[in-house]
């Protein structure tokens, strides 16, 4: 079993509340988590976006020209460079964040013999955006940025160059790993894993045992 399939058994575990929200709660409990002190989103369609593709596999044989298939991102973190911080002069607690956000996607595409190969490339992506920042404080606040893009149409130029429209969306945060006090109602019930089992025979016992007339309703609806 597992926390999605076992919800009903016990009350330590996560899922929705069933009952009065204050009941069970037995605990004041110090966490370590990074506290989000503000977010924004930007999603957008970038068009003739030119990219370097690297790391093709196969590394040999591939025939020219190459057909593009589909691209989208490989991971949601991405990397913020030429990052600047610049706090505003009428209001310290917020600023304003510039940078260069590099999300890696990897291009899957197909030779002119059919033979499919893959690559990587890096998507760069300006913002200039107005963040509220904490206050001053011993513990450093940072910035991060997550990304995703799917790259819906491509065009090769050669080997190693494509050019593509790119569906992104990119959310900045500014993030502070802190600890927070919260009220909890203990540890998790932990429940035993259901293994996974493929039943061959799930159809077949399915069957009645008898057959039924094709076409024909029983005569007695409650049977």
């Amino acid at each position: 079993m597992s926390f999605s399939n076992n919800c009903t058994k016990s009350d330590k575990i996560p899922g929705p509340m069933r009952s009065n929200p204050m009941n069970g709660i037995c605990e004041k409990a110090c966490i370590q988590v990074n506290k989000v002190f503000d977010a924004c989103i930007k999603q957008e369609t970038l068009q003739n976006v030119q990219l370097t593709l690297t790391n093709v596999t196969p590394e040999t044989g591939l025939v020219l020209p190459y057909k593009f298939i589909s691209a989208k991102s490989v991971a949601t973190r991405a990397e913020i460079g030429n990052l600047m911080v610049t706090p505003t002069v009428e209001d310290p607690c917020f600023a304003r964040v510039s940078g260069e956000v590099t999300i890696p996607i990897q291009i899957v595409f197909v030779d002119a013999n059919g033979t499919e190969g893959m690559g990587t490339a890096n998507v760069v992506i300006p913002k200039d955006v107005m963040l509220h920042i904490s206050a001053p404080s011993i513990m450093p606040y940072s910035i991060e940025a997550v990304g995703n893009i799917i790259c819906p149409e491509g065009t090769f130029i050669n080997a190693d160059t494509l050019v593509v429209s790119a569906c992104t969306t990119v959310i900045m945060r500014v993030i502070m790993q802190v600890d927070l006090l919260v009220p909890t109602y203990g540890y998790c019930f932990i429940p035993p894993c259901q293994e996974y089992t493929e039943e061959v025979c799930d159809g077949v016992f399915d069957l009645p045992l008898f057959p039924q007339e094709c076409g024909v309703e029983p005569r007695c609806k409650t049977c």
